[in-house]
């Protein structure tokens, strides 16, 4: 059987049958296929001037920018290892990505070139490559690499296919050192595949992208699959509340996909109208739980806001929630998309009764195929022939799925499984919630017991009492957090998710 083309192959056969439709838009910037395949081609035979062969890790530390764009698909025409560094890292923690993965050259924008320098340092980086200068009189090395090669695809010392590795995904690594999960093309193909055919995504189509291209999330949700289905994709560098909802009106936006963290931010902005929604038909948050709160206060605006769920080791979709469904079931993630399986099962790989909590196991071709040097952990992962998310998870009747929550986040107070997940969900039933997150900490009495730590909308009072009395009406009695603390921003990763880490080393104590 002939080995099917890699991603690569997407922008040059869309630059023969969608030449002049327009494919990126990078604020001022508007570039259509034909013009966005030119310059990966011109891309891709610099790396290769630069000594870049296939197999070899390329590094990028860069907000979005349609160079990030490039530099994805220019990588897959090479059959080289991308390897996307989160900006908001220190150099220390970025080096040993870096170093993980072996990576030789680093591309980088110009706002982040001390990081960049402190990296090289650090690290057995040999060549930095610097991204566009916007306007400040230094030049630009990127633009003018491009322009000292010519058109012509590029041609690589190995043809890539789909089984060809394509995207190094560090993990948030929220505990100990980060995992490299090695996404192959056709991780990314099937990606683009399952939610084409969830939601129907066609050439019409314009998606804004406004979580970090580092993340699975800004490259799988849905750039990649807007690519290849000819449509367009709306680059936001940085997320900024006001600037997104001027992007969803002016720009037409179809597709928005964001996490939790970015929809609070948007209905509690004062510039927040229903209006810049209009013609926004898939509005989407994955990535973190998202509070039923959350999902009510959207649909008074007369805005139906989906739960989906993915991860970096699946590149990153698994399941999304009817659209039909999305009020009725709010809470669940839905359902396993068309080429993923998906089970809840007990200890010893059991499928366990509807409605009970289990590990959430999944398989699909959209999987990693190994973490990077990791064979441990590999091996682990993939026990029983099923992935293991890690997150427990329960399915009703229908077929529809419920994280629970993370098995890392759960603890056991007086015997009992506590799922923070159910606990902050009815602490934002309260209208003056902005963020909340439960943690377990130590008990000499229960073992553990809970602490809830709040964040209040501004201008907004509450005690703790009656945030305790709140529950009372709601919860079992050793659901309830033993005490509440008010504070600022929550920490969170690139992904929105709350790191519950930080908060147990602040907030240890009852």
């Amino acid at each position: 059987m002939e080995m099917v083309p890699g991603i690569g192959s997407w922008l040059t056969k869309r630059a023969v049958l969608t030449p002049d439709s327009e494919a990126v838009v990078d604020g001022e910037r508007r570039f259509t296929y034909r013009a966005l395949n030119g310059r990966v081609n011109r891309l891709a035979r610099a790396l290769q001037g630069l000594g870049v062969k296939s197999g070899d890790r390329l590094s990028i530390l860069s907000t979005n920018c349609v160079e990030y764009v490039e530099t994805i698909m220019a990588t897959a025409k090479l059959s080289v290892m991308l390897v996307p560094l989160n900006w908001r890292l220190t150099p220390t923690e970025l080096a040993f990505m870096v170093n993980d993965s072996g990576a030789r050259i680093l591309i980088f924008h110009p706002d982040l070139s001390d990081a960049a320098v402190q990296l090289k340092d650090k690290t057995g980086l040999e060549k930095l490559l610097v991204l566009r200068f916007e306007g400040n009189g230094h030049g630009d090395a990127y633009e003018l690499l491009l322009k000292a090669q010519g058109n012509e695809e590029p041609i690589p010392d190995t043809h890539p296919d789909l089984d060809t590795s394509h995207i190094i995904m560090y993990t948030a690594g929220t505990t100990g050192q980060p995992k490299g999960a090695v996404l192959s093309q056709g991780a990314s193909f099937w990606n683009a595949v399952n939610l084409t055919v969830d939601m129907g995504f066609s050439s019409a189509d314009r998606n804004l992208a406004v979580l970090p291209m580092f993340h699975i999330g800004g490259i799988g949700l849905f750039t990649l699959p807007m690519l290849y289905m000819g449509g367009t994709v709306v680059i936001q560098k940085t997320f900024e509340p006001e600037r997104t909802l001027e992007l969803l009106e002016t720009e037409n936006i179809t597709l928005f996909f964001g996490v939790a963290a970015i929809f609070l931010f948007l209905i509690q902005h004062p510039n927040f109208k229903r209006e810049a929604f209009d013609k926004v038909r898939v509005v989407m948050s994955g990535g973190a739980p998202l509070p039923v709160s959350l999902v009510h206060e959207y649909a008074d605006k007369s805005i139906i806001l989906q739960q989906g769920f993915g991860m970096s080791e699946a590149a990153p979709s698994i399941a999304t929630l009817e659209k039909g469904l999305a009020i009725k079931k709010a809470g669940s993630i839905g359902r396993a998309l068309m080429h993923v399986e998906a089970r809840v099962v007990d200890a010893r790989m059991k499928d366990v009764p509807t409605d009970a909590v289990g590990e959430l196991v999944i398989r699909g071709p959209n999987l990693l195929k190994e973490y990077w040097n990791r064979p441990d952990a590999t091996k682990e992962a993939f026990a029983g022939g099923w992935f293991h998310t890690g997150d427990l998870a329960r399915m009703d009747p229908d077929g529809d799925l419920t994280i629970v929550e993370r098995k890392k986040d759960m603890f056991i107070s007086g015997g009992e499984n506590v799922y923070p997940a159910e606990v902050e969900d009815a602490i934002y039933q309260l209208p003056q919630i902005s963020e909340t997150a439960v943690i377990g900490i130590k008990d000499e009495k229960w073992g553990e017991v809970g602490k809830a730590v709040v964040v209040l909308k501004k201008g907004e009072m509450l005690t703790e009492d009656a945030v305790l009395t709140h529950l009372k009406e709601r919860l079992a009695k050793y659901k309830i957090p033993k005490s509440v603390v008010f504070t600022g921003p929550l920490p969170r990763n690139a992904a929105g998710k709350v790191l519950k880490n930080v908060l147990r080393e602040h907030h240890d104590r009852p």
